[in-house]
């Protein structure tokens, strides 16, 4: 795996190469058990608290869980979902429907075999503080995805 980021004041791009097919990096972001691994970090997600249904106008939802029980929604809609190289998405981890969603685009290419996931947040609904630590976030989050892969 390798992996490039580039901070923007008003925004998030992260670039990894993964050891595995596209079709499953994918799949990875895209299958409630998969996603929930992942997306979670080190904290839990419960897969019977998601809601994803993947398709353009499709609303995705989750809740992680912290170690100390306190509960973390994060929530968006579905803008483009093109199998297996592209996912276009709203993100808000606010409860509020009149906060600003991120807007998240994920690019999938493939490379013989290995893929190459671009990444970008943007809208510029946060402070520069809090792209930077949604960067980290993401960033931790990809580490475990690698390790999801990595079993694949």
């Amino acid at each position: 795996m390798t992996e490039n980021r580039q901070h923007a004041e008003q925004g998030i791009a992260l670039t990894r190469v993964f050891e595995a097919r596209r079709e499953l990096v994918f799949r990875a972001w895209t299958t409630p058990e998969h996603f929930a691994y992942w997306f979670g970090g080190e904290l839990q997600v419960p897969v019977d608290r998601m809601v994803m249904d993947v398709r353009p106008g499709g609303a995705w939802g989750l809740v992680m869980r912290a170690p100390d029980g306190r509960e973390m929604p994060f929530s968006g809609v579905y803008h483009e979902v093109a199998a297996p190289e592209r996912l276009e998405f709203t993100i808000t981890d606010t409860p509020t429907p009149t906060e600003p969603d991120e807007f998240v685009r994920v690019t999938l290419t493939d490379l013989q075999g290995r893929t190459e996931m671009v990444f970008h947040q943007d809208g510029g609904n946060l402070t520069a503080e809090q792209y930077r630590q949604a960067e980290a976030g993401w960033a931790g989050f990809f580490d475990r995805l690698t390790e999801l892969l990595a079993r694949a």
